[in-house]
């Protein structure tokens, strides 16, 4: 195994081990003291933890194996291995270190917020590593695979919804922890989405005016920002127009804004959010 190899296996170990401590914290210290139903296999877990007192991370990694090898063709070999690793990691911190830390049981909103907010920040770092913790995670990146236009944070959140309900009616049979477990899901899914695609996310806009090489120019002087001039014609009219695109932070989209109705009040303004910017000037691969 070569430096750069090594260094990569240690950079995925290492993230493994912190996102499982997180996933870990925000199930076993937030969620299953507070009786709330969680998402995934853990949520699936969690039920036969307050049922039989079985481990959640043992049971979880147990109900992995038949889901991981109906998984295993769509998902590939390499990515299989990776979250098999993964899972060992996730498993053993959740049983032997998450009991290392103090059970929080204070406010039940502010348990679920961090329990929300630490497990999506788990999951997502993983997830950046192309692994992830296995069972719900390898049916919803095999959802992805086949439907790649859906976001790993919406799939999450419609699967493990259902989860949650089941959760609610076997152990704690109360509204509020359904309301709870919702809240849970939702903050979850929120999390991952805003790691994975947000942590570069900006606006991208689309100027049609008469003066290009003017708005350009400006955009360049105030922002310090770099644009595009693509061609376009009217479809209704015939006439050919400047088209500038321009991709920036969400503050200087409020510079640009004020630009274009200075330099053509009748230029058409469309802005959209980007998910994600690479290249110059930008986050570079």
């Amino acid at each position: 195994m070569n430096k750069n190899k090594t260094l990569e296996l240690s950079k995925d170990i290492a993230i493994d081990i912190i996102g499982g401590i997180c996933i870990a914290i925000g199930t076993y210290n937030f969620a299953a003291m507070a009786k709330f139903p969680m998402v995934g296999l853990n949520g699936i877990a969690l039920i036969f933890y307050h049922l039989f007192g079985f481990p959640i991370g043992t049971t979880a990694m147990l109900l992995n194996i038949p889901i991981a090898l109906f998984c295993f063709r769509i998902l590939g070999r390499r990515f299989f291995l990776r979250s098999v690793r993964t899972i060992i990691i996730t498993s053993l911190i959740m049983d032997v270190v998450a009991p290392l830390f103090p059970v929080y049981e204070g406010n039940r909103m502010l348990a679920a917020i961090c329990c929300g907010v630490l497990s999506g920040l788990g999951y997502a770092m993983i997830y950046m590593r192309e692994s992830s913790t296995g069972g719900a995670d390898f049916i919803m990146l095999s959802i992805k695979a086949k439907n790649p236009h859906l976001t790993l944070g919406k799939i999450a959140f419609g699967m493990d919804a259902f989860i949650v309900v089941i959760g609610t009616v076997m152990v704690s049979k109360d509204v509020d922890s359904l309301i709870y477990g919702i809240i849970i899901t939702y903050l979850l899914s929120m999390v991952v989405d805003k790691v994975m695609y947000g942590i570069d996310a900006g606006k991208v806009t689309l100027i049609v005016t008469d003066h290009g090489q003017e708005v350009c120019a400006k955009i360049d002087e105030i922002l310090g920002r770099g644009s595009t001039i693509l061609k376009g014609v009217g479809s209704f009219s015939k006439l050919e127009k400047d088209v500038v695109l321009c991709a920036c932070d969400n503050k200087q989209m409020y510079g640009i804004r004020k630009l274009i109705k200075e330099i053509d009040k009748k230029a058409f303004l469309v802005i959209m959010e980007s998910n994600e910017v690479v290249g110059e000037g930008f986050k570079e691969e």
